[in-house]
């Protein structure tokens, strides 16, 4: 494939440099323009935006000169089926914004159907064949919304039709679900933005405790650190401040006081004679951070524990991830001591070459197969040969959300041997663990 260009389409302009589209910039310029055409709104405007799913593997693959062909390739076949009156812009590295004015909300969702259709057409480089695949979000805008407002309900449409799977095109609902508004979302979220900064600042984060069990006996073998915030007497759920801390990049501050105040825990537990272990959930921020692996030599140094005392749980996906500074990071983890576990096992990633090469000592199962347990034979079927396989490598499994009698019988029966769930114990503070200790 020749690296070609096609800056030609907006000479003079201050487009994209590699396709000639107009640039973020340009693209809410038109769209501001259209909204304010008030004959214009009152007839629709579609906004679509589109992303190339797994381009950068691509670029990791053919490199970035070869992914920058691909890319002009793709913008011309969306040229092909753009209609005439609608605009195309470039607003990320594999992201593209459709602008549709007069469009009825079944035409858009056609045209949808139609750049994921014209992506997916079979892609020559070099020997190679390929099947690019795109997810699209679709938004219509409404009376009372901006130009901002829109786009965000088109992207956060774009991300669910990812979140999916990719390859397919969604149309946002968000319009009818005024608490979802992209207007009072974003001052919600700029809200508990500011409840984490004050959290911070005041003491407010504080973390509680759920028992992992011998399945046996009922003996504790660990406990997970659960991260909860409380700000003027107010507990904020952790579904509700955890997405907004990744997307700001508060994480990583949380992550580090996660990490120092289990490790405290731990020194107050061993001062009083009770050996138990803790385990930390880690996130993708904190193990894109170079520095993750100075701070937990720090954790170490400050608290004198050993490191073989906390275990970091870590998602599929990031044991998957081939970036380097991930990488990195968890080799200095093991390197240094820490134990890893990996979580919510099944619902992302899992495959047998996953668990061939897997670092970690012990997998959690994620509760979706604990919870289909007594009524799907083959979840049982599933549990059961996880197990076997788990432990011909010689890798521990932890049976998460377990909440009936049922459940913790069929999972004995499958050979599980530790699991964490309501049945056993809900999340407690450090004082009620302590007096549910035996």
């Amino acid at each position: 494939m020749a690296v070609v260009s096609l800056r030609q389409n907006n000479p003079g302009g201050n487009g994209d440099w590699l396709t000639g589209l107009p640039d973020r910039g340009g693209c809410i310029a038109r769209l501001a323009s259209l909204l304010s055409d008030p004959h214009g709104r009152d007839r629709g405007v579609a906004v679509l935006w589109l992303d190339i799913d797994r381009f950068r593997q691509i670029n990791h693959s053919f490199g970035y000169v070869v992914g920058d062909s691909i890319l002009v390739e793709l913008v011309r076949r969306l040229e092909r089926v753009k209609p005439a009156r609608a605009s195309l812009a470039r607003v990320g590295a594999d992201e593209f914004v459709m602008l549709v004015p007069q469009a009825a909300p079944d035409e858009a969702e056609r045209l949808g159907h139609k750049l994921v259709g014209a992506v997916h057409q079979v892609l020559s480089i070099g020997t190679t064949r390929m099947r690019p695949s795109a997810s699209v979000g679709i938004a219509l805008a409404q009376p009372d919304e901006d130009g901002h407002e829109v786009l965000e309900r088109a992207e956060r449409a774009m991300t669910e039709a990812k979140r999916e799977g990719g390859g397919r095109s969604l149309l946002s609902v968000d319009a009818t679900l005024p608490a979802r508004n992209g207007k009072y979302l974003a001052r919600e979220e700029l809200a508990v933005e500011e409840t984490l900064h004050r959290a911070l600042e005041m003491g407010g984060l504080y973390l509680d405790y759920q028992p992992i069990v011998r399945i046996t006996d009922g003996a504790p073998l660990a406990a997970e650190a659960l991260m909860r915030c409380r700000v003027d007497g107010v507990v904020m759920p952790p579904g509700r401040f955890i997405p907004v801390a990744e997307k700001t990049g508060l994480i990583s501050h949380l992550g580090d006081w996660c990490l120092i105040s289990a490790a405290e825990f731990l020194v107050r537990m061993h001062a009083r004679g009770l050996d138990l272990k803790v385990a930390v959930n880690v996130s993708r921020v904190q193990l894109l951070n170079p520095a993750f692996a100075k701070s937990l030599h720090g954790v170490l140094a400050y608290t004198g524990i050993e490191p073989g005392q906390m275990e970091l749980e870590i998602t599929e996906s990031l044991f998957m991830d081939g970036t380097d500074t991930v990488r990195r990071n968890l080799r200095a983890a093991m390197s240094a001591g820490f134990p890893l576990a990996l979580d919510d096992f099944g619902t992302g990633y899992s495959s047998l070459a996953c668990l061939k090469d897997l670092p970690a000592g012990k997998i959690k199962l994620d509760r979706a197969f604990v919870i289909d347990l007594a009524r799907d034979r083959r979840a049982f079927g599933v549990a059961r040969a996880v197990v076997q396989l788990a432990g011909d490598l010689g890798v521990a499994v932890v049976a998460e959300g377990v909440e009936t009698e049922e459940q913790l019988q069929l999972l004995g029966e499958a050979g599980v041997t530790a699991v964490q769930g309501f049945h056993l114990a809900r999340p407690m503070s450090e004082s009620d663990l302590l007096d549910w200790l035996p």
